[in-house]
Order: structure tokens, then C-alpha cells, then sequence
């Protein structure tokens, strides 16, 4: 029997009701897959089952890749990389119109949405992220401005990505059985008209920047990114006085293109 690690943040997903949940969410059929932190192969199988064009495994753990190599060996249409998926370069082994699937490990969940989000080239060869996270992770995601959850990974999901569905999942579907709630997002990429800056990292620079100083007003994170702050400020009608979570996606959208155009 092999015992899941914690150093690996592995939970093992054994619900069936919830693994054809995340398979009818996927679309699976004829699709190009690539599955991140397949573990034991529960839901590979159930991939599997339903006929993808083709299928990629991406596993840490060296003997569970090895496991899953041999208990998938008579399928030609699968490859099995024994690679860090932070490390590994999706968008270079990714097809077109691949769907990614993941039951992330929540240590790294947040990492791995970022990786995929920040692709040199956008619209990326992925058409559908259906992805794993801690619930309060997911809520993160999700979050609208001015609520509490609201912070960074909000605003870098909603520039290039959009939540098309979610849903629950009990710690009973997971062996071991893990301490908190687990959610599952639905995500497609989407070229979004509000996000006008020209390098996703330099959203990730000034959400950074913001959010750091979370519970102070935001005249300080303008005073470090512009010279002339006041007049930039008003120019984006942002009120100096406003904390980090006041502002919307939309704001911060505007802040980076704001910054790009003012670099010198």
C-alpha cells in the first residue's frame, strides 16, 4: 500500500462521485490531457475510461510515476513525465486545445495557477483549467474587491482567466483524509479588453507591492511606483486614501499599464 507524503502535500482523491464530477467538468472525451499530481491513478483511470486523444501525467514523486508507468503501460496514447510542475515547462509540452486537470497540492495550489496564467503566449494551447484548491484558497480566487478574501491572486486569476464553475469537495473523498475543505474551480482562458499592460509580471509586481501594506493606504505603494503619485492618482481617479482591497481588478489593471508607460 503506498502511504501518501506530507512533505509532498499529497492527498489521495478516492470519491468517485467526485472524480466524475471533475471528468463532466473536463469534457474529457477526444481531448488532449494533461494531469497535474495524478498520485495513485484514480482519477487517470477514469480519464482513461473515457477515450482522450491523448494524455499527459506530470508526477513528483518518484515511485508513484513508476507505479503509474506500469499500471497504464498498455495505453500508447499517455506519457508519464517524473517532473516538479513548477520546475516543468508545460507550455512547451502542451498541445492545442489541451484541458489540464489537477487535484494541486495545496502547499503549491496557488503557484501552479500562476504558472499557468503567466504563459508567454496568450490565449495559451490550454482551452480549460478544472483544478483542485483548499477552499480558502478557492475563495481567494474568487473573490470580489472590498470583500476580505480579496487580495493578489484575485486580481492575477481575473486578468486572463474567468470562473466558470466550482464546487465543494467533503475531506472524506481523501485518503488520508486531510483537516479542511477542498474546492474544485472550473477556469477558461480568455483574452480580457480591461487588462492592457504588456507583461503579466508586472501585475504580479505592483499586487505584490499593494498588498504587502494590505491594512495601510495605498498612497504609500504609489509613492514608491511614480514620481508625479498625486497627479497619477487623480489621472486614474484612485483616492490616495483607499486600502488595497478598495481598489477593483480594473484599478490594478491601470496601475500597471500606468507604471509600463511611465518606466524610464
Amino acid at each position: 500500500m503506498i502511504k501518501a507524503k506530507k512533505s509532498l502535500g499529497q492527498n489521495f482523491l478516492v470519491d468517485n462521485n467526485i472524480i466524475d464530477k471533475i471528468i463532466n467538468s473536463a469534457d474529457v472525451y477526444n481531448k488532449n490531457i494533461l494531469e497535474i499530481g495524478p498520485g495513485t491513478g484514480n482519477l487517470t483511470l477514469k480519464i482513461l475510461e473515457k477515450k482522450p486523444k491523448s494524455l499527459i501525467l506530470i508526477e513528483k514523486d518518484y515511485i508513484l510515476s513508476n507505479n503509474l508507468r506500469e499500471r497504464f503501460k498498455h495505453f500508447k496514447n499517455i506519457k508519464v513525465f517524473n517532473e516538479d510542475i513548477l520546475k516543468f515547462d508545460i507550455e512547451k509540452n502542451l498541445k492545442k486545445n489541451t484541458v489540464i486537470i489537477g487535484n494541486l497540492p495545496y502547499n503549491i495550489s496557488s503557484q501552479i495557477l500562476v504558472k499557468l496564467i503567466k504563459f508567454k503566449k496568450w490565449l495559451p494551447h490550454y482551452e480549460k483549467l478544472v483544478l483542485m484548491f483548499q477552499k480558502e484558497v478557492a475563495d481567494k480566487i474568487i473573490a470580489k474587491s472590498e470583500s476580505k478574501e480579496f487580495g493578489r491572486i484575485s486580481v492575477i486569476t481575473s486578468s486572463r482567466l474567468r470562473i466558470t464553475d466550482s464546487f465543494q469537495v467533503s475531506p472524506n473523498s481523501f485518503r488520508p483524509i486531510p483537516k479542511i475543505i477542498s474546492k474544485v474551480l472550473v477556469l477558461e482562458p480568455f483574452l480580457n479588453d480591461s487588462f492592457k499592460a504588456k507583461d503579466i509580471n508586472n501585475l504580479e509586481k505592483i499586487t505584490h507591492l499593494f498588498f504587502s501594506m494590505k491594512r495601510k493606504m495605498v498612497n504609500k505603494a504609489f509613492k514608491n511606483l511614480f514620481k508625479d503619485y498625486e497627479k497619477i492618482s487623480s489621472i486614474l481617479k484612485i483616492s490616495l486614501k483607499s486600502r488595497p482591497n478598495e481598489l477593483s481588478n480594473i484599478d490594478y489593471f491601470n496601475i500597471t499599464k500606468m507604471y509600463e508607460d511611465n518606466k524610464t
